[in-house]
């Protein structure tokens, strides 16, 4: 069994620590500040085994060194962006395996955002840490990889189960929703969504965890190969990639 404790960071951040129940074996996701971590780690009365790094923005990585300092744990990252991971100790590759205690996880390759993300899959639960990947109604930016890349890991992350549990790195939900309705007005269940996300917001309540069944319902950057979306949205069917690109596009222009 793996606990998770979800920490709200900066101006809308989140790390996990995740906690494998067998064996008490921990880990941190992302943690761009060590701060608040620590303070969680102390109340539950443990300590830290591992960091897991998504990518390499500090926003994701400001918390390495000083975790390390105090803890002594491994932290984990992309083989391909090691020289880019503050403190990094395992260097895991595409497709790759590796427990924390007894849950296991695999690495999922998905260049986009930066060159180097990845994302960790826990198979047994169906949790995705996709760092920047993916957000609730979004994707991440492209500040290093190519459209053809990203095109081809959120491919990668559809194929999951539709019960994926999607863990992102930011609470983007409530603006990324606006584009999403003014992409599709009548859409009448995604109104029904984005109502649902502003009533949590306006109490402070996250709405991360998302479930990968309802991004494939209303998330337009999964939806780029959908004829019928694109339909209504008013965009030429020609290829995934010059699909997806016209949505990035417009959504950095919204």
């Amino acid at each position: 069994m793996l606990e998770i404790i979800q920490i709200p960071l900066l101006s809308d951040n989140y790390s996990y620590i995740i906690i494998d129940k067998n064996t008490n074996t921990t880990g941190c996701i992302d943690p761009s500040v060590a701060k608040n971590v620590v303070n969680i780690l102390k109340k539950k009365g443990i300590g830290l085994d591992f960091i897991l790094n998504t990518h390499h923005h500090h926003d994701h990585v400001g918390g390495n060194k000083e975790l390390k300092e105090i803890y002594n744990c491994k932290i984990i990252g992309c083989f391909n962006d090691q020289k880019r991971i503050p403190g990094i100790d395992i260097k895991l590759k595409d497709n790759e395996n590796y427990n924390i205690g007894d849950s296991l996880f695999k690495v999922i390759n998905t260049p986009g955002h930066t060159i180097g993300h990845i994302c960790f899959y826990f198979m047994d639960q169906n949790f995705l840490f996709c760092g920047d990947t993916i957000f609730s109604l979004g994707c991440g930016r492209l500040f290093e990889g190519s459209y053809e890349q990203m095109t081809e890991s959120i491919l990668k992350i559809r194929s999951l189960p539709d019960c994926t549990k999607i863990f992102c790195g930011h609470e983007y939900t409530e603006s990324n929703a606006k584009f999403a309705e003014f992409l599709d007005s009548g859409d009448d269940l995604l109104k029904k969504k984005v109502s649902q996300i502003k009533r949590d917001r306006s109490m402070s309540k996250p709405t991360v965890p998302t479930l990968l069944k309802e991004e494939k319902m209303f998330n337009p950057f999964m939806k780029f190969d959908n004829s019928q979306y694109l339909d209504s949205i008013k965009i030429e069917n020609i290829s995934d990639v010059e699909n997806f690109k016209k949505i990035r596009i417009m959504k950095d222009n919204f």
